[in-house]
Parts: C-alpha cells; sequence; structure tokens
C-alpha cells in the first residue's frame, strides 16, 4: 500500500534540483562501482571536457543532456556506467580570458613575484588594450591560470548538478592536473620513441596576435575584401607576363611563376625565367596541377609564403625560401639574398619594418611608378585564413615545430583510421562522411607545438654545442620516471641546473602542447591509462564518445589517431554526434555573432527537467531553433513534468496494489498498449534516437491520462471489487513504467513521484520491458484507442451544446461497425460512469458516431 504520507499536498517542480541532487550525492547513486564490475557489464562515456574559461551557453546543456539520457538508460539496463566529467583548462581560451579578467599578460623574461596581486578581478578586457595590461612572469600567469580555472570549474560543476547530469563526481579529471601532464607527456614520449613525433624547420600557419603557430583543424575562411592587382613580369626578350595577386607586398618573396601543365597559353614558357617587378629577381615559369587556368590570368606567382597553396607547391617543386613576414606580421629588416640590384634593395628597404597591410600599399605605389602596375586594383571578395579565435588574417612563416603523424603522408595509416571510422556506429550514420573527408583531405601532418605558456610543456631539451647553439637535431627526450616534468625549470637527463644555456650544457624546450594535444588523449585521462591499469581494463575501449559536430575534425579526429598510434584499436564504439543551436534566424549561436543564451536564467524559470525535455526533444545530428523569448519546447517540457506530479499523486491517492490480477479487458488492453510502447522506446533508445523514444512515451502518456485515467477512475473510486483492483492496479503498474520511461529526460519529477510509493531511486530502477506487461495485458491495445474515441465523440456531444462535461445524459447511442460495438461493450459500464449516462445503447452502423445524446431534464 502506497504511504499517502509521503505524497505533498501540491506537488510542484520547485526545488526539486537542490533535493534530489543532495539526496543522489549523499547515497552516491551514481557512483560507478568498480568493485563488482566486468568487463562485459561496463558501459563507458568518454565526455567531452568543457572549456573552463567564459561560461557554459545552451549548446552545452543541448548536448550534454542527450549523453546524459543516454546514461541514464544504461544504468536502468543493468550496466556499471563510467561516466566522467573533465575540465579543459590549457590553452588560449584560458590565457585570453586571465588577461581579460585580472589585467594581465605573460612575460617570460620577468621574474617571479612571490605573493603577487593582480591589478583587478573580474574585468572583461573590452575596455584594455593589451598594453595596458601588467606584464608578469609566467609563473605568476600560470598560478593566475591555476586560480582562476578552478573557480570556473566550481561554477560549472553547480550547473551541471542543477541540470541533472548523472556524472560520478568522484571521476572528474583537469587537462592540466599532475595526472593529465603525465598521461600526455609519456603518450608524447612514446610517439618520439616510435617515430611518430618528429621536430622540423618548415612552413608554419601563424597567428600575429596570439604569436603561435595554427594547426590545420584551427583554421577557418573568413569572407574578406581586397583587390586584385594586375602586375607584369618582363621575360628576357622584352615581353610581359601578367599575373593578378590579392598580394602584391609579397613580390620581394616570389620564387616562381606557375600555370597549369595543359594551359597551351603557357606551355612555351614552361623552362623559362621571368624577372620580378620592382625588385629585379630572376624566377622559373613551372607547371603544376594545382593552378587555376580560369583564375585571374591563368598563371600565379608562388610567394613563401601566400597561402596554403603556395606552400604545397614550394614543398612538390623544391623551390627556394625567400620568407620576408616575421612573426609579429611585419615585414622583415633583411632582404631576401636573391635580391642583388641596388634598385631592387633600395625599393625593399621601404617595406622594412611595416605591416602587411602598409607594405601593400608601399608595392603598388612602387608598381605604379614603375610602370608595372597594368590596371586599377578590382575589388573583390574572397575567403581568407583565419585562427578560429584570432582576429588577424594568419600569415604562413617558417619555424621549428613539432608534429605528430596523422596520415597525411602516409598511405598505411591513412587507410587505418579510415578503417576505425567504418567500426564505430555513428548516430547518426550519415555524420561517417564528415570523418572521412577530414582524413582524406588531410594536406599535413599535425602540428601539435604551441607558443603559449598555459600548457603541458613539451618533455624534451636541446643539448648545446662548444659555441652555445643548440643542436636540434639530438632532442633529449624525457624518461617516464621523470614525468610530469617542466624542461624550463627542471635540468636535462645527464646535466644540471647549473648547465642551462652554457655552452656544452643544455637548453629546455619553452613551447607546450596544443590542447587538442591533451584533449585527443581524453579516454586515457579519465581510464587511468599507466596509472590505473585495472579500471584501464574495464573501461576502454569506451562504448560511447558524445560530441558536436563541429569538433569531428579535431577531437574526434585526433583522439581516433592518439589511439591507433598507442593501441591499434579505435577508442569507442559509438559515436553520438549532436546538432547545433540555432537562434529564431537559424543562424548557429556563437558568441562571436552574440546570440549566445546562457542556461542558468532559463533552469531557474522553468527548471531543469523543462529544459532538459527541450534538449531531448531534437534528434541527434539535427540542428535546433531556439527562441529565448518565446522557448515553446520548454513550456510543454515544464507542463509534462507537472502533470507526471499531479497524475502520481491522483493515482496514488486510490485504494488498492498494484500487484491485484487486472481482469477488465479495457485495463488489460491500456497495458498492453503500454507494452508495445516499452518495447519501441527501448529499440529506440538502443538505437540512440531519444527523441523518438520521448515522442512515443509521451504520446502515449497524454492519452493514459486524457482518456484512460478518466474512463476508469469512477470505478477506480468505487467499492472494493474485482472491477475495482483491476482498475486501480492497471493504473498503478503504468505509473510505475511510465515513470521509468521518463526518468531519463525529467529526472527530478520522476524520482520525487517515484519517492511516494518506493523507497531506492527510480534511476536504479530496472527499465520497464514488455515481458512484465504482456502477462497482465492482452494481446492488442485496440480496445484502449476505440474507449478514447468513444469518449472523445461524448465529451464532444456535450461541448457541440456548451454542456458542461459534469451534465448528466439520460440517453445516449453509439453508432459503429459490429465489430467495434462488441468491443465496446466491453467499457460500457465505464463509458456511463464518466459520461454520466443513465442509458447507453449500441448500434451497427458504417461509420463511428455519438448520436441520440438525450440530456437530462434539470430538476426543479
Amino acid at each position: 500500500m502506497t504511504d499517502t504520507s509521503r505524497i505533498p499536498d501540491k506537488p510542484a517542480l520547485e526545488g526539486l534540483e537542490s533535493v534530489w541532487g543532495g539526496a543522489w550525492e549523499r547515497e552516491g547513486t551514481y557512483r560507478f562501482d568498480r568493485g563488482s564490475a566486468t568487463r562485459e557489464c561496463i558501459y563507458s562515456i568518454d565526455t567531452p571536457p568543457p572549456t573552463a574559461s567564459g561560461s557554459l551557453h545552451i549548446g552545452h546543456v543541448f548536448s550534454y543532456t542527450h549523453t546524459d539520457v543516454v546514461a541514464r538508460f544504461q544504468r536502468m539496463r543493468g550496466k556499471h556506467v563510467f561516466y566522467p566529467m573533465g575540465w579543459d583548462d590549457n590553452g588560449l581560451p584560458t590565457e585570453r580570458r586571465v588577461q581579460n579578467y585580472y589585467g594581465v599578460r605573460c612575460d617570460p623574461t620577468l621574474p617571479y613575484v612571490e605573493g603577487f596581486v593582480p591589478p583587478f578581478e573580474g574585468g572583461d578586457g573590452k575596455s584594455t588594450k593589451a598594453a595596458d595590461q601588467v606584464p608578469i612572469s609566467r609563473r605568476n600567469f600560470i598560478e593566475l591560470c591555476e586560480r582562476l580555472t578552478v573557480e570556473d570549474e566550481q561554477q560549472f560543476e553547480a550547473l551541471w548538478r542543477m541540470l541533472g547530469l548523472s556524472v560520478d563526481w568522484t571521476q572528474t579529471y583537469r587537462t592540466i592536473a599532475d595526472e593529465a601532464l603525465f598521461t600526455s607527456q609519456l603518450a608524447f614520449v612514446r610517439n618520439v620513441e616510435r617515430g611518430e613525433a618528429y621536430q622540423a624547420l618548415a612552413p608554419t600557419l601563424w597567428d600575429v596576435t596570439f604569436r603561435t603557430a595554427v594547426a590545420q583543424a584551427e583554421l577557418e575562411d573568413r569572407e574578406q575584401p581586397g583587390h586584385y592587382h594586375r602586375v607584369s613580369f618582363h621575360r628576357p626578350d622584352g615581353g610581359i607576363v601578367e599575373i593578378e595577386t590579392s598580394r602584391p607586398e609579397l613580390i620581394p618573396a616570389c620564387v616562381a611563376l606557375v600555370a597549369h601543365p595543359d594551359d597551351e597559353r603557357y606551355q612555351p614558357l614552361f623552362g623559362t625565367t621571368v624577372t620580378t617587378p620592382v625588385f629585379g629577381v630572376e624566377v622559373p615559369v613551372v607547371a603544376h596541377h594545382l593552378a587555376q587556368k580560369d583564375k585571374g590570368t591563368g598563371i600565379a606567382m608562388i610567394c613563401t609564403f601566400g597561402d596554403v597553396t603556395d606552400v604545397v607547391w614550394w614543398r612538390e617543386l623544391d623551390l627556394p625560401n625567400r620568407a620576408i613576414i616575421g612573426f609579429d606580421g611585419r615585414v622583415i629588416a633583411e632582404a631576401p639574398e636573391a635580391i642583388t640590384s641596388e634598385a631592387g634593395r633600395s625599393a625593399y628597404a621601404e617595406l622594412a619594418g611595416k605591416t602587411t597591410f602598409s607594405a601593400k600599399q608601399a608595392v603598388v605605389q612602387q608598381l605604379r611608378d614603375s610602370g608595372d602596375l597594368l590596371a586599377d586594383p578590382k575589388s573583390i571578395t574572397h575567403p581568407v585564413k583565419f585562427f578560429e579565435k584570432g582576429d588577424k588574417p594568419l600569415e604562413i612563416v617558417s619555424t621549428r615545430q613539432w608534429y605528430i603523424k596523422n596520415g597525411a603522408r602516409d598511405e598505411a595509416l591513412r587507410e587505418r583510421l579510415l578503417a576505425h571510422g567504418r567500426e564505430m556506429d555513428w548516430h547518426p550514420d550519415f555524420m561517417r562522411v564528415r570523418y572521412d573527408n577530414w582524413v582524406g583531405g588531410l594536406s599535413g601532418d599535425w602540428l601539435v607545438s604551441r607558443q603559449r605558456f598555459f600548457g603541458v610543456p613539451i618533455p624534451v631539451w636541446y643539448p648545446l654545442d662548444a659555441q652555445g647553439d643548440p643542436v636540434f637535431d639530438e632532442p633529449i627526450v624525457a624518461t617516464q620516471d621523470m614525468l610530469p616534468v617542466d624542461p624550463s625549470s627542471a635540468p636535462a637527463p645527464g646535466y644540471d641546473e647549473a648547465q642551462r644555456g652554457a655552452p656544452g650544457g643544455f637548453i629546455g624546450e619553452h613551447d607546450v602542447m596544443d590542447t587538442w594535444a591533451t584533449s585527443s588523449l581524453t579516454p586515457q585521462l579519465a581510464g587511468g591509462w599507466e596509472r590505473d591499469p585495472e579500471l584501464w581494463s574495464l573501461v576502454f575501449p569506451y562504448s560511447l564518445r558524445p560530441q558536436g559536430q563541429d569538433i569531428i575534425r579535431t577531437w574526434l579526429f585526433s583522439t581516433t589517431l592518439r589511439a591507433e598510434l598507442e593501441h591499434g584499436v579505435a577508442p569507442w564504439a559509438n559515436a553520438a554526434i549532436s546538432g547545433f543551436i540555432v537562434d529564431p534566424d537559424r543562424k548557429k549561436m556563437s558568441k562571436s555573432k552574440g546570440n549566445v543564451v546562457t542556461p542558468a536564467g532559463l533552469l531557474e524559470q522553468h527548471g531543469s527537467d523543462a529544459v532538459r525535455y527541450w534538449a531531448a526533444s531534437s534528434r541527434l545530428g539535427t540542428d535546433a531553433a531556439f527562441d529565448p523569448q518565446n522557448p515553446t519546447q520548454v513550456k510543454i517540457g515544464r507542463r509534462l513534468a507537472i502533470k507526471v506530479l499531479n497524475a502520481a499523486k491522483f493515482i496514488l491517492g486510490f485504494e488498492g496494489s498494484a500487484d491485484a490480477p487486472v481482469t477488465v479487458p479495457v485495463d488489460r488492453s491500456m497495458l498492453a498498449e503500454l507494452a508495445t510502447v516499452v518495447d519501441r522506446a527501448t529499440r529506440a533508445l538502443e538505437s540512440y534516437d531519444h527523441a523518438r523514444a520521448l515522442e512515443v512515451a509521451e504520446t502515449f502518456f497524454w492519452t493514459f491520462c486524457d482518456d484512460y485515467l478518466e474512463l476508469v477512475k469512477e470505478r477506480a473510486y468505487g467499492e472494493p471489487s474485482p472491477e475495482q483492483a483491476s482498475a486501480v492496479a492497471a493504473l498503478k503498474t503504468a505509473l510505475g513504467v511510465l515513470l521509468r520511461l521518463f526518468a531519463p529526460v525529467i529526472p527530478f519529477a520522476t524520482e520525487e513521484a517515484w519517492s511516494w510509493s518506493h523507497d531506492g531511486s527510480v534511476h536504479r530502477a530496472a527499465w520497464p520491458t514488455a515481458d512484465e506487461l504482456s502477462a497482465r495485458g492482452e494481446a492488442s491495445g485496440e480496445l484502449l484507442e476505440l474507449a478514447s474515441l468513444a469518449l472523445t465523440g461524448i465529451r464532444r456531444a456535450k461541448t457541440d451544446v456548451k454542456a458542461s462535461q459534469k451534465t448528466p445524459v439520460a440517453h445516449a447511442t453509439i453508432a459503429a461497425p459490429a465489430a467495434t460495438t462488441a468491443l465496446l461493450e466491453h467499457v460500457a459500464s465505464d463509458l456511463r460512469a464518466v459520461g454520466r449516462i443513465a442509458e447507453l445503447a449500441f448500434t451497427e452502423a458504417d461509420e463511428f458516431d455519438v448520436r441520440d445524446v438525450v440530456f437530462e431534464a434539470p430538476s426543479e
């Protein structure tokens, strides 16, 4: 029997998050129990670690709710769910936030200041320039990074708890903690030992604002205004070759002209030379298939380096390097050796120290003066490469960087990575092609070194020769027993600190790893690779990688790469890819567009279950529009959660047990229909279609409340009898099943309602099965459907005459085909009771109809 003292007088959603969040934590409801776990019964999730800088937005709530629905479902299926939470601390976003928040910037040349107090806290950085920020030592800067990320993570955790994520909060990790440093450095050391990581002096995409290298996966094209300049190059016979370029400032870095090998216009020039305008350098005319016959004049200049195609041409055609752009984005002082004429060197001197913008203006004027500008510049709009977090176009400079092989130049590795993509089950499956396209389109190995401060140090030193110059080709790599280590403060193995920087001594590597080089190891970080062998053997390979579609090229690919290099396997069995959140104009929400919605206010206003319902209503891979001014789906979710509470209170108020025999046909029909719902919802969740599972359960629930519950409530209220006991047993059985079906989506309302009649958590209860209902239900749910149709007809008859639903009816007839009326005879008593019908007749007809409704005369 239900203990009605547990049921509140007025059930409400308000406050359930704190009540049940605290209870779940105290009782360890979501704790991963490794003691009794085996590999076969574990469901492990490689959870995305959100960047711990700034604030979470509604897109996080969207995708993390999808993951949580899966975790809750699998837990109720009896799985031991390994569901950790990580924090992505290191990297450029954190550094920028620290700069803005504290009003500081890092200067590695400065000494450490004990007890440093930043100039202010809480700044947004919008009104301060970098020059106004206080320079501090690297160590002081890192301490501030540590401090702020810990504060941010506490706020993030509080929001995640409010949302009801069923994370095991004892299984958290940070990408800058000692365990993460150890794991990241060990994986890198092994990459070096196997020849998968290497250092090279090569053209590098470079952000001049942040003074750091940028990997291919961090690029984005932005449409920018520009100009095409028609310029003449001079042939030895006195003729000219006309080219069009958007970067005339790179003419002093020109190393060749290139045209397509099939272009008949230029085939006679292949193998000859031309001279650059203004600077007078002789360069060859070459052929390459990447040249576009229909772009500009069909022949282009190759410069070192204007864009990524220049890099390909330079490498494949074995051309010289005459780079002129420095790390600060300005033209370097020293002219390329190829410029030998006095006029050429004088022209170059006018460019030295200028930004690329100013240098372009200067070169255009020089071309006008020399007569080599053949027409006025033509305005264009064209795609320009940017660092995804940067504000200025990228330059390409020559730097010494660390790379990890990724299959771009290794066909066998590339094929293994593509094979792993085929081994995974993708949800939805069409997302697989994005992975395949990325792997197939790689043009260079993965650049993993960064010229930043807050990150995982690259565990390498370099010996110094007798003159004190570093011998980069003989790096000294840390051994495993030294890890984690910071080469900038710890001596190289075999040396002491006094030898740092001295001839015959060593220097430490100052670069840190790209943040993706650590995030690509989230399975290893969370799973205790090389730190906790037992845990690692239980959880890896993982069951699921959930993530956004925009980081397939970065996070999903790089994790697959690291797993292949270290373990030779795919890191997970399933990849679940969420769509984007878009604003009412169908534009993707992003901070740069200013249309981001933060979730805290929504959660407080509508309740976490309502927001989770909105998120769970969208299928994986599908973009969802969100209007914060009119969050329709959120309001529908709140209505559902409240209805669950009210329906549970109503049903649990009936006298009777859920275990009593269910004998009345309509009760058995309802349970049979519910068995079908359970089967459909279960199959949908097994296929990672949470939206379909919710849709199926919710559709039945509203029919159950609006029709079945109304139909049988008079019988359930009646005197004890087999018929009364059947109604109550069916109602309470259905309630228990529905609470479990809804538990993954609206965990707070279902836990509250479950607690009124059960000990223990609904989230630890067994997932419902069709088998547990089939023994109590008919083979078909048709009778329930017909009863709902009849009830609707009776209601409509009263509504048509503007009568209350409580108005007594003296007589009514239900007309329908004979087979239908025969079934409806089973619910005649319930229909009479709910419709307040004194006499209910059935007659045969081709179409279903409620007719001959005669209302009782009102009493005098």
